[in-house]
């Protein structure tokens, strides 16, 4: 069965009618939908979903404690093996996401660097990822590093210098599979 990682800001609290439709495609092909507990993008697809009576969800949490299931749908906890709760606190729940699709949906804000390091660990397992780019309504299909490095020339110097720091340490996370793993060309 098809599972598709969806995700993205938290700065972003409702869904445009193309990011819905594309939602519709996955519902309609019965694809297993993974989903993390954030506010923004994870609580609006969440709320999209429970309106439809979808039951092909799970949500991921970080930690004891899940933040959001609108939909009570069956819920994972991961241990982020540290307790101060920040970036790497999150992003343990993300790895386990991006290793279990089969693709993934980030809708974006132009900004996030989270939203950004859920594409990396997407593209650099091979797997298939749409981009919805909020502030442009511009939708991207990446499937290799070159479509990442041309992604992440788009940004604005402070979020390719966050995204320079913060692929190295995910460097050490990648599974074994993972033996291609670049580091985005900054």
């Amino acid at each position: 069965m098809s599972r598709m990682f969806i995700g993205g800001s938290r700065r972003i609290s409702r869904l445009n009618r193309d990011v819905r439709e594309l939602i519709d495609d996955i519902v309609d092909q019965r694809f297993a939908i993974l989903i993390g507990d954030a506010n923004g993008v994870d609580k609006a697809v969440q709320r999209y979903l429970s309106s439809k009576q979808y039951d092909l969800v799970e949500v991921f949490c970080a930690g004891d404690v899940c933040r959001n299931n609108v939909g009570h749908w069956p819920t994972r906890t991961i241990d982020p093996q540290t307790l101060r709760r920040g970036f790497s606190f999150y992003a343990a729940k993300d790895r386990v996401m991006a290793d279990e699709a089969t693709a993934g949906l980030m809708v974006w804000d132009g900004e996030s660097v989270g939203t950004l390091m859920n594409v990396f660990r997407l593209v650099h397992r091979n797997k298939q990822v749409t981009v919805f780019i909020a502030p442009t309504r511009r939708m991207l299909g990446l499937k290799k590093h070159e479509d990442w490095t041309r992604l992440v020339e788009t940004c604005d110097a402070d979020v390719r210098n966050r995204i320079e720091r913060e692929t190295p340490a995910e460097a050490l996370h990648a599974t074994t599979t993972d033996t291609h793993l670049q580091l985005p060309l900054l």
